[in-house]
């Protein structure tokens, strides 16, 4: 097997793609649409995003009787996130991001780390290309690089999520057998294509704002302006078979602010973006103070698709991926400031629908991630004790556990609970206490890290959890999600008040 660049060519995406044998047509929407019609669509995605997370920001940031602005949408529902097993109809009761992503992309259940491809490997059309067929305008906006899972789902086709760029090879792009060998590479090449090279050739998304630069290469750089993309900062130097920090540069703000193209990608890191928490503590003159915030990259994405003369609407996806990148690492502070900034760019969302009167705004999550959770003040977790509470209904013998506990254990493990993991206990790598914050209810010298502020958050463990996530809905059409609902049926949803 030959390592290294492959340009193969991609067979899905534009006016006229055709994916899995069927072809897509151009102009299959209407052709105009009136009173309380949808002719936008923005889905907000907070990865990672459980209700808990919702409620400790809200918390921590607005007060308990306050509200973000994602809970101030009238309509309020919950979503199954479940995937399933490759080549199976078998549930996989917690997904990751790229089966999530693709549910709702392509309204079918695929196992995990798939993206764009049924649960048998075989490509599926996503709601972003028929948009884009169908005469609308397209954007695709992330916090992370652009070519991971939930941003590359509605604009790419891979049987691993690993397969980003910027070259192939069989340990990223081909899953594993059995016996530890790779799958045979797939008739349709598309498949082993790094999403980055896919992203640069198939015209799916025309505003793409985001990380990642370190994915792409300098020939991707031409195939974008060769489709009329803007491309802000340089992707290298051709003469270089690698690319570096040093050979290529990212986009800034700036550079953003200043964008009128109707086709544009900016790629603001050569990774994922900074977290707000992390690059709020730096000063002014560090580089990563000059890469734009989610809310500044929505509002952009927001004006450049509905300037569009050419186009019926718009159909535009957010992600905030840091809430689960932050959340894996199990950094409540950082969890925290991500997610108050997803909730910026909700606001800035449902200002221009507010204005606009056409556009139906989806805020949800793809999955919950690490058991994310409030705990009683001056309380402890079972990770924190010594053994776990009492099992044992001394009213009533029949409700015994078995085997029974007395809970006489029940105690703080002074080894792995040295005080909040942001204060007293913040020197200690094993400390399994709860990170505490104070909040706009605490007195004024209340600090974080005290155990005298009132918000006190914990995690269950540093992976995904397959509980429900919530999802907020505004505008025409917003009610249908005002319901308990699978991830499939986001897309039939979309798809309906979009392309009816």
């Amino acid at each position: 097997m030959q390592h290294g660049k492959r340009v193969w060519p991609i067979a899905i995406g534009v006016v006229a793609a055709t994916v899995a044998g069927t072809t897509l047509v151009a102009g299959c929407g209407s052709e105009s649409k009136s009173g309380n019609e949808v002719r936008n669509i923005i889905y907000l995605l907070g990865d990672g995003m459980g209700r808990s997370h919702v409620t400790a920001a809200r918390e921590r940031f607005v007060g308990a009787n306050g509200r973000l602005a994602m809970e101030q949408l009238p309509y309020l529902g919950a979503v199954a996130t479940y995937a399933v097993e490759p080549n199976s109809a078998k549930p996989s009761l917690v997904t990751d991001s790229a089966s999530s992503a693709t549910a709702w992309s392509s309204g079918v259940k695929t196992y995990n780390a798939a993206i764009g491809v049924d649960a048998y490997g075989k490509p599926v059309q996503t709601l972003m290309e028929q948009a884009k067929a169908a005469g609308f305008a397209t954007g695709d906006v992330s916090t992370a690089e652009i070519t991971d899972a939930t941003p590359a789902a509605m604009v790419s086709h891979t049987l691993l999520r690993g397969c980003q760029g910027p070259v192939f090879s069989e340990s990223s792009c081909l899953p594993k057998k059995s016996d530890g060998s790779y799958e045979a590479q797939p008739a349709d090449k598309t498949l082993v294509t790094p999403i980055a090279e896919q992203i640069a050739r198939n015209n799916t998304a025309d505003v793409i704002l985001g990380g990642g630069m370190a994915r792409f290469e300098p020939d991707d750089q031409k195939a974008l302006q060769d489709n009329g993309y803007q491309v802000l900062g340089s992707m290298g130097d051709p003469a270089l078979k690698a690319q570096t920090a040093d050979s290529q540069k990212v986009g800034t703000a700036a550079d953003l602010k200043a964008v009128t193209s109707q086709k544009v990608i900016g790629l603001f890191n050569r990774g994922n973006l900074t977290v707000t928490n992390a690059r709020n503590a730096l000063p002014e003159s560090a580089p990563e103070r000059k890469e734009p915030t989610l809310a500044e990259m929505s509002t952009k994405a927001i004006d450049l698709l509905a300037a569009r003369k050419d186009s019926k609407g718009f159909l535009l996806q957010i992600e905030g991926a840091q809430i689960d990148k932050r959340s894996h690492a199990n950094d409540a502070a950082q969890t925290l400031d991500e997610v108050k900034a997803f909730d910026d760019a909700v606001a800035a969302a449902v200002d221009f629908a507010k204005k606009d009167g056409h556009t139906l705004v989806i805020v949800t999550a793809d999955h919950e991630c690490a058991g994310f959770n409030i705990i009683e003040k001056s309380t402890f977790t079972n990770a924190e004790a010594v053994a776990p509470p009492t099992n044992v209904d001394t009213g009533n013998a029949a409700n015994n556990s078995r085997p029974s506990r007395d809970g006489k254990d029940n105690v703080k493990d002074a080894a792995r609970s040295t005080g909040p993991v942001n204060g007293a206990g913040q020197q200690d790598p094993r400390n399994f206490a709860p990170a505490t914050f104070r909040t706009p209810d605490d007195a004024a010298e209340v600090k974080d890290g005290s155990p005298d502020a009132s918000l006190w958050l914990t995690y269950l463990s540093g992976n995904h959890t397959g509980a429900d996530v919530p999802i907020y809905a505004y505008g025409p059409g917003g009610q249908v999600f005002a319901a308990s609902q699978d991830n499939t049926a986001l897309y039939t949803a979309m798809h309906k008040a979009l392309l009816p």
